[in-house]
């Protein structure tokens, strides 16, 4: 163990100026795990600071180095263990509870006993020793441990052991320097000191024998000194009989005095209590006369009887204690109160009643004017009624207080009156508006294309083609002038239906505002509700038809408006259906227009946007119906067995829709339900010209398909519509596919009878023979091919050319234009030929010098003479 000591301290300690107090060879308790030394070290500086390390040595090397370390301040309980037995166990608690087991029992008590020693000479700190001593059994002291809990003498005289202090040195050191043998011979030296200490103690008895004297007479004046103490505890014993005396009597007044705070504080809240009550139930005359004589009638008899209700709300809603409530002039107060209430209540419901029922009355109901076009497109304002009945809001909601029951009956009596005169006011605004519509649309039929929307029709309408004038110019130009007139005619009724909407709006919000303020009415609950509504109908109106009674009005503003304007729906609805007899094509307008309001209304007026919800589902229902209508007219279409057909007339009336929708629907984002009528509309129309084309009689079936295919997708290509991208596509793949068929059905082959000589010399080929050798075959040597090129004379050629164009010309209608292109596609499919048999003949038939009388560019001028010529 020595060894071990002096490697710990070279090693591990001296470089931190640190000198090793105690060690322990240990392991953990449980765990087999490499051993470990508990070493206790104190530092060279001052104050020592002493500490519990845990040495271990490196995992890479056999260096011992420090891996934890306690200060000895943070010890809380050394627990020996089992010191009756011989066991190496010990527990050390600091932060946690720290378990070891010793190599000997004789190392484990020498570390406890050291670290015990530590505490009392170096730290002076009893809070580990008396921890210490707990953990030892009482039978145990003076055994085992006995070193520990200071037992032995050794112990006694080391514990006791304290530093000299410098001035207790500094004496040493004179004393020392005094004696030249003090160093070399410290036995002659301790008794030459026990000789001085010899003479000192002998001069200190001499010296206590001479100050007897002294000593006696000190004595005497501690005597006398007890004495005067006695005396002054008797007159102190005294004067605390006295106080105790004064004490009694000054309890007794301070009883009195409480008992007289304590009364007047009672009379204090007593009258506070009083003039609270009474302040509480009183009313002012002038108040009570405005309440039983108040005019109603003037602004200003309103604002008194408005105080005067005020007043005597609070008097009845103050809050009084139940045991005073029990007092007589109480509840003859609150009865006289209730009786003034009470007149006033009849009085006031007596007069708002007369003024509900006379405000029909008073308002002007709208006049229509006998001539349409001078009539103003306006609904009545009720501005003078409002101002009238305003003043009045603060007694309305002062009587909703009072008595519910008389406000509900006053509400009503407001309802009935005023729906009747609503009722008759929307009656004649929509016949004015219907008026105005069949006037304008009536000088429109008249008078078409006077209109800026009539330029911008016409240049819609135009084609990409620059072709010459030809016999139908005359029906593009009556087409042209009944969509014109369609197109003011919506015009005129998108404007019309937009100022009914628009004038219905305001109408109706300024009538709820009023409502709400005059009746107190509170529908910001209901409002979240009525939100949720109109956004459900809205969804499920492209899909499902929606009953309003799913979401049935809740109370309050709702419930009020409903019944202020009963027929207010149905006039809107009678509306639309008439727009719709005018022109289907109004139900795109409506859509448009109906949907801005709708999302416009939701903040606005809860029963405006309920109203036009609802209306908004029945104008998505008529603009199903008017596409399915299209759709049912497209499967309707039957082919005219003596005619051409050209362009069909289910296409026409798709190319009108587009137009028209996008032209309705050029200023919205909503275009939800357009898209989707898109959709149902194209797929239609390509089965439905698939079917027409294959019933063809007159025309062929690939001319139907490519001429009505280019037709819709020179209308995409204008409209650029983004959701018909992929419908764009597929029409110009379907019209670039029948025009390649067509062409190769009708040209056929021009030269035939050399297509089939070659189509020979390919099945040679094919059987294996060379392309150089075909030539020496019977049927395809170079003399039979000279004598069929010959039959082929540019003459004959052009003249083929002339009747395939004649042809064409029958086959393609002039409203659509495409002859030329098609030509221009049967020149490419000659040239194509004409290059493959020239191909063959040089591949094998080389050096033959075989030509044909024509070339490519005689070819071409046959083409574009025959195009020019007609």
């Amino acid at each position: 163990m020595t060894a071990i000591k002096h490697t710990l301290q070279r090693e591990v300690f001296l470089p931190s100026e640190e000198r090793l107090f105690s060690v322990v060879h240990v392991t953990k308790e449980g765990k087999k795990k490499k051993p470990c030394f508990l070493c206790t070290a104190v530092t060279s500086q001052k104050p020592a600071q002493v500490t519990l390390y845990q040495v271990k040595k490196s995992d890479k090397s056999d260096a011992l180095k420090k891996k934890t370390a306690w200060p000895l301040r943070q010890i809380k309980l050394l627990d020996a263990k089992y010191i009756d037995r011989d066991v190496g166990d010990f527990e050390i608690h600091i932060d946690k509870v720290y378990k070891w087991v010793a190599s000997s029992v004789a190392e484990k008590n020498a570390f406890i006993q050291s670290l015990w020693k530590s505490q009392q000479q170096l730290l002076h700190n009893q809070t580990a020793l008396e921890s210490l001593r707990l953990s030892i059994l009482p039978d145990q002291v003076g055994g085992t441990m006995g070193g520990v809990q200071g037992g032995g003498p050794e112990d006694d005289e080391s514990s006791n052991w304290k530093a000299l202090s410098k001035k207790e040195q500094s004496d040493l050191e004179l004393l020392m320097s005094q004696c030249d043998f003090a160093i070399s011979n410290a036995e002659l030296f301790a008794g030459q000191l026990t000789k001085d200490l010899s003479v000192l103690d002998g001069a200190n008895i001499h010296s206590i024998m001479g100050s007897e004297d002294q000593v006696i007479e000190m004595m005497r004046l501690l005597d006398r000194g007890c004495e005067e103490a006695e005396q002054i505890e008797k007159k102190l014993r005294e004067y605390e009989i006295v106080l105790e005396t004064v004490k009694d009597l000054m309890d007794c007044m301070k009883d009195k005095d409480a008992l007289i705070n304590i009364k007047n504080k009672n009379h204090r809240k007593l009258l506070e209590e009083l003039e609270a009550l009474i302040s509480k139930l009183s009313l002012d005359h002038t108040f009570v006369k405005s309440l039983l004589d108040g005019d109603l009638s003037t602004p200003r008899g309103v604002h008194e009887c408005t105080l005067a209700a005020r007043a005597i709300l609070k008097c009845h809603n103050a809050e009084i204690k139940p045991a005073l409530c029990k007092m007589m002039a109480v509840q003859d107060q609150k009865k006289r109160l209730t009786s003034y209430k009470n007149a006033f209540v009849k009085r006031l419901s007596h007069h708002l009643n007369n003024l509900f029922i006379h405000q029909p009355s008073s308002t002007s109901s709208s006049s229509s004017s006998s001539h349409p076009q001078q009539s103003e497109l306006k609904l009545p304002t009720h501005t003078s009624c409002y101002k009238e009945l305003l003043p009045y809001c603060e007694l309305m909601n002062w009587l909703k207080i009072v008595d519910v029951e008389i406000f509900n009956k006053l509400k009503s009596v407001y309802t009935t009156n005023l729906s009747k005169l609503f009722g008759q006011q929307v009656k004649d605004f929509m016949n004015s508006a219907k008026q105005q519509l069949t006037y304008k649309r009536n000088n429109l039929s008249a008078n078409p294309g006077s209109a800026t929307l009539s330029r911008k029709l016409m240049s819609a309408n135009q084609t990409s083609s620059n072709s010459s004038i030809n016999k139908s110019e005359g029906v593009d130009r009556n087409n042209a002038k009944n969509s014109e007139v369609n197109r003011e005619g919506e015009d005129v009724f998108d404007q019309i239906y937009e100022q009914v909407l628009t004038e219905l709006e305001v109408w109706c919000v300024a009538e709820q505002d009023f409502c709400v303020k005059f009746f107190n009415l509170d529908y910001t609950d209901q409002q979240q509700q009525l939100h949720d509504d109109v956004t459900n109908n809205n969804n499920r109106s492209s899909t499902s038809d929606n009953n309003s009674s799913d979401s049935p009005w809740v109370q309050n503003v709702c419930k009020m408006m409903y019944e202020l304007f009963l027929s207010l729906e149905s006039e809107l609805m009678a509306l639309e259906a008439f727009g719709i007899n005018l022109n289907n094509y109004n139900s795109l307008c409506m859509l448009v227009r109906m949907s801005g309001h709708v999302l416009l209304t939701e903040d606005v007026g809860s029963f405006l946007s309920k109203t036009f919800a609802t209306c908004l589902v029945q104008i998505k229902r008529n603009f199903d119906r008017f596409v399915d209508s299209l759709i049912q007219n497209m499967r309707e279409c039957k082919t005219n067995k003596k005619s051409r057909l050209g362009i069909l007339q289910f296409v026409h009336k798709f190319e009108e829709f587009a137009r028209q929708s996008e032209w309705v629907f050029r200023s919205t984002n909503r275009r939800t339900d357009l898209d989707r009528a898109y959709a149902k509309l194209t797929s239609a129309l390509f089965t439905e010209i698939n079917r027409v084309a294959n019933e063809s009689q007159k025309s062929p079936p690939e001319v139907v398909h490519f001429e009505n295919y280019h037709r819709i997708f020179a209308l995409l290509s204008e409209l650029k519509i983004t959701s018909l991208d992929a419908v764009k596509k597929e029409a110009k793949k379907q019209y670039q596919e029948w025009m390649q068929v067509y062409v190769v059905a009708y040209l056929g082959q021009p030269l035939e009878k050399v297509h089939q000589f070659f189509q020979g010399v390919e099945a040679r080929v094919a059987s294996g023979m060379r392309m150089e050798d075909v030539g020496y075959q019977v049927q395809f040597n170079r003399q039979e091919l000279k004598r069929i090129i010959k039959e082929y004379s540019g003459k004959e050629v052009k003249k083929g050319l002339e009747l395939l164009y004649k042809k064409v010309d029958k086959h393609l209608s002039e409203e659509e234009n495409l002859l030329q292109v098609v030509w221009h596609s049967m020149q490419d499919e000659f040239i194509k030929q004409y290059k493959y048999i020239e191909s063959m003949i040089n591949r094998c038939y080389p050096d033959s010098n075989i030509y044909f009388e024509f070339s490519i560019e005689d070819l071409l001028g046959y083409f574009s003479d025959i195009a020019l010529s007609h």
